[in-house]
């Protein structure tokens, strides 16, 4: 009873946990580029004061993400952008750190500035800023070609380049904000990848999220049912303790 007891409340706990990676996964089936993460469950021996033999803990993790690439999609807008193969764009993140993301949705601020998502995107020297009410374009390196308000196709210049990294595989760290980040250097500051001057991108573009909503949701039901189960044995283990108590009592 002991083993049972402890087994189904560690399992109910991290099958809520569980429930939150799917819910999250779930609920990004629509968001541009998104990674979905992936989760694990083992069993660990109980720590502490209550350390037993016959006690025994579940416990999952969330050892990494689906780096496969999702679908893409056409939009014939100018400043979507997809990634090709493990190309990811650099982007700003709010503490001032490079961070990586697939998404591609871009935007132009009332400044020019390129953001993605509200995060300034990075070109080779930093936050990129086009004129303002010009027209742009994206090559597929990433270059930014701008045509000023007014003028023909003549007066087309160079802008700017967007930073694009090849990350080896497992390289990158997801944060909480759901940017990936490069591992710390060697004074534990911050890391930066290199630009890749052979990543390439499709103007035009956008990549979905590589969740699959039934696969999410026939998930969800299997966690939802273990949990179920779970608080069913807590019940059982329960009512046994309250019949042995009764049992004893009748002895004593």
């Amino acid at each position: 009873m002991d083993r049972m007891l402890y087994t189904a409340m560690s399992g109910a706990k991290q099958s809520m946990d569980q429930q939150s990676v799917v819910s999250h996964n779930l609920s990004n089936v629509s968001t541009s580029g998104f990674r979905a993460q992936l989760q694990a469950a083992r069993s660990v021996p109980t720590q502490g004061d209550a350390l037993l033999p016959t006690r025994v803990s579940a416990v999952t993790t969330t050892p990494g993400t689906d780096y496969s690439q999702g679908p893409i999609s056409r939009t014939g807008r100018t400043l979507d952008v997809a990634m090709q193969g493990n190309a990811w764009l650099a982007v700003q993140a709010e503490d001032g750190t490079e961070t990586y993301t697939r998404r591609g949705d871009l935007q132009l601020d009332s400044n020019g500035v390129l953001l993605n998502v509200g995060r300034p995107v990075m070109g080779e020297a930093g936050p990129i800023a086009v004129p303002q009410g010009s027209q742009v374009s994206i090559g597929a390196d990433g270059t930014i070609s701008a045509i000023g308000q007014g003028e023909g196709p003549e007066a087309l210049v160079e802008v700017a380049r967007i930073k694009l990294v090849t990350p080896e595989e497992g390289e990158l760290v997801r944060g909480e904000d759901g940017l990936f980040r490069a591992p710390p250097n060697e004074e534990g500051e911050p890391g930066m990848l290199p630009a890749d001057e052979g990543a390439r991108l499709v103007s035009g573009a956008l990549e979905g999220s590589n969740v699959s909503p039934v696969d999410a949701m026939v998930s969800m039901i299997d966690v939802a049912r273990r949990y179920d189960m779970q608080m069913k044995v807590i019940s059982t283990a329960d009512e046994n303790a309250q019949r042995a108590n009764n049992l004893l009592a009748l002895q004593g």
